[in-house]
């Protein structure tokens, strides 16, 4: 396995590494504290929670999987080359650790607090499933031959899928209401700021090794920055430009919009035109 040719590179791989951590984790607090406050959780998108729940349990069992498994990492570097580094850091496992904590008591404060008509689509609770059915199907097809990597390569897959699709609800429950009142902007503004330390973090790696594997060997990692910073973009956007004379006087109108589900099932449907 490689080594650091420089140890001041190490030295900053590590700061960026710790940074992404901490605003990432600390990104979960504002929600939780702003519903804790508020005992309310209207305004904010349960697909977004219930996405975001099976996203980082995904994301947990790749890392902690490439970290701690010597059989997984030897394949790893079979793979990609025994001069290469693991890709995943001690951070990266103890962020989807504490990540998985985090968004598990979002989840209960959504059960405990006011929220209104709000509820989980039919769509999300359709996607986690076929998720994990998915995943099931792939242990059991790996199971044979010991082809833990490939199996851990689907975990980080959907963990991108998820990232990618566990926004779009948030964003578009934003511009229903023309409103980001209930969404915390904290979050974004650390998930940002994890965003883009977490994609320097892998470039000081590569310049390091003179490589650029690890980007492609972490494809879920890489798409991850990228896929949040877009997004947190999307949401500074909402927040600070389109809906900033919103935020502190919001309408009757605009919270019973916020309060319906962005998926209808068919039987509500049926009893609107009743």
């Amino acid at each position: 396995m490689a080594s650091w040719n420089s140890f001041p590179l190490e030295i900053t791989y590590q700061t960026f590494g710790w940074i992404a951590f901490f605003s990432w984790s600390i990104s979960f607090y504002p929600q939780l504290i702003l519903n804790f406050r508020r005992k309310s959780v209207v305004g904010l998108n349960f697909d977004f929670v219930v996405l975001n729940l099976t996203k980082h349990s995904s994301y947990l069992i790749y890392n902690a999987s490439l970290y701690f498994s010597s059989a997984i990492q030897e394949q790893y570097l079979e793979k990609y080359g025994y001069g290469e580094m693991i890709p995943v850091a001690a951070n990266d496992v103890a962020f989807s650790m504490h990540a998985v904590l985090l968004t598990a008591i979002t989840l209960f404060q959504i059960v405990i607090y006011d929220r209104g008509n709000q509820k989980v689509s039919r769509i999300s609770i359709a996607i986690v499933c076929v998720v994990w059915l998915t995943a099931a199907g792939c242990f059991f097809i790996a199971l044979p031959h010991h082809s833990w990597l490939w199996l851990i390569s689907i975990f980080n897959s959907i963990q991108v899928f998820m990232t990618v699709i566990k926004y779009i609800p948030q964003a578009i429950m934003n511009f229903m209401r023309k409103s980001t009142d209930g969404f915390s902007i904290g979050n974004i503004l650390l998930d940002f700021l994890g965003g883009v330390t977490n994609y320097a973090q892998m470039v000081v790696q590569s310049v390091d090794q003179n490589s650029w594997v690890n980007f492609y060997g972490n494809i879920g990692k890489t798409l991850l920055s990228l896929v949040s910073v877009f997004f947190d973009l999307v949401f500074m956007c909402q927040h600070f430009i389109l809906y900033r004379s919103k935020r502190s006087r919001i309408s009757r109108k605009h919270i019973k919009e916020g309060e319906e589900p962005l998926v209808k099932s068919s039987d509500d449907s049926a009893s609107e035109t009743v």
